[in-house]
């Protein structure tokens, strides 16, 4: 069987395997992009009933627009870093470390009060 591209001068074959490489990675490109978009909304994990209490102590202490929910888990390297898990809700405390660096947010985690950084968290 003749391949559609055998009759090719070799050059031209690469160009249009080159071409057709180069359409299928566009392609992957913009389907990761989307997928990226769409994610997160997929990625709230539903609450236990352990959290789902706390959540409602940490409304009435702190309010439900200082809520955060932590995107990705969070292990605590510093004193006084907490360690926390993917879909764990906090309440923000303070916009900034004891320094004044604003990429490290003071919560409460329902008990243990500590620091996380901020890009980790996300309105709840």
């Amino acid at each position: 069987p003749q391949l559609p591209h055998g009759h090719m001068a070799l050059p031209s074959f690469w160009k249009v395997v080159e071409d057709a490489l180069q359409q299928s990675g566009a392609q992957l490109h913009t389907f990761c992009q989307a997928f990226e978009t769409v994610t997160p909304s997929l990625g709230t994990q539903p609450l236990t009933p352990a959290e789902e209490r706390k959540v409602l102590s940490l409304v009435s202490k702190h309010g439900p627009d200082k809520l955060y929910q932590v995107t990705s888990n969070i292990s605590g390297s510093k004193d006084l870093d907490l360690t926390l898990l993917r879909g764990q809700v906090v309440a923000l405390l303070q916009s900034m470390d004891t320094k004044g660096n604003t990429s490290r947010w003071l919560v409460d985690a329902g008990g243990p009060r500590g620091f996380v950084p901020a890009a980790k968290l996300r309105p709840y």
